[in-house]
């Protein structure tokens, strides 16, 4: 263990030395957002104000609140406690998918792609399938052979990846998380925390793509034998809460019940990340921080 935090802590250093010899710096923060600014103008989003009200109580170990368009903090709870996040993590494997490039290259899924357990979409050796098409099915039905399989495809070993979303959290400003694998399986040396998922989760909700797929309610997935499975998507709030949008569950016994959340209403835009809550607390816990900072508004912003 101390080895391989003694390579985490390496790694960190490297990288940040080259975003600093290459001009490789996280984008720029400004006193409202320690994110930086948004880049995705394609609706005028307004800026979430903080509601007068007090949040709600939540069961959930860990929360925040973001503004999309600003990065401004509306909400947090042990916010920067290091915890693993379970399946909420391929919300970076996604990222690191679409920055290698050529989406539409073809994945040869091979034996140990489906070493893993225990959500899977049920890949044989051989199959022939787009990385496109691949993505789709982690981000909505977040099965753990499609993520080793985009994995070995994009980098040549889960090793390699691992390594891959380290570089890519990094640069992103994600400066508590370590990532071992593109799934969220339970490994006690991997963690990130609720802002540092807030921060990648910002990311991916700048991508057309991605929302596309996380917003996806249901979908039929064909195989390449010709048979075809329907595919829900594991965010509930999909259908019980009118303005939730995506974007990313996960859970393990380790990480308790986790849950990225985003929802748009009356053109403001939030993130809602809570982690190591319970089955029946998840869903309303991030419904509740959804309500809290849509629908109830400092009057007059």
């Amino acid at each position: 263990m101390v080895r391989r935090y003694l390579a985490y802590w390496s790694f960190l250093l490297i990288i940040l030395a080259l975003a600093t010899s290459c001009g490789g710096n996280p984008p720029p923060r400004s006193a409202s957002s320690p994110y930086g600014p948004a880049s995705d103008d394609r609706q005028p989003l307004r800026v979430a104000a903080i509601p007068n009200q007090p949040p709600p109580p939540i069961a959930g170990e860990s929360a925040i609140v973001i503004d999309v368009v600003s990065g401004r903090v509306l909400y947090a709870k042990n916010a920067d406690v290091r915890r693993e996040v379970a399946s909420t993590q391929k919300v970076v494997t996604a990222l690191c998918v679409l920055a290698a490039g050529n989406i539409d290259q073809q994945v040869t899924i091979t034996a140990s792609d489906t070493d893993c357990e225990p959500t899977k979409l049920g890949l044989k050796p051989g199959e022939v399938y787009t990385r496109r098409e691949l993505l789709k099915v982690l981000m909505v039905k977040s099965a753990n052979d499609v993520g080793r399989a985009l994995a070995r495809d994009v980098a040549g070993s889960q090793e390699g990846f691992s390594m891959m979303m380290n570089q890519k959290a990094a640069n992103l400003g994600m400066r508590n998380s370590y990532f071992l694998n593109p799934h969220g399986l339970p490994d006690a040396e991997q963690f990130s925390t609720a802002r540092d998922m807030a921060i990648a989760a910002r990311a991916a909700y700048r991508s057309p793509l991605l929302r596309s797929y996380t917003s996806t309610k249901a979908y039929r997935f064909q195989f390449n034998n010709g048979a075809t499975r329907l595919l829900e998507n594991t965010n509930r709030l999909l259908k019980t809460v009118p303005y939730c949008d995506g974007m990313k569950t996960g859970t393990t016994n380790r990480a308790g019940r986790c849950l990225i959340s985003t929802g748009s209403l009356n053109g403001r835009s939030v993130i809602v990340v809570v982690l190591k809550s319970t089955t029946p607390h998840i869903w309303t816990d991030s419904s509740k921080l959804l309500e809290w900072a849509l629908e109830r508004p400092v009057a007059g912003s």
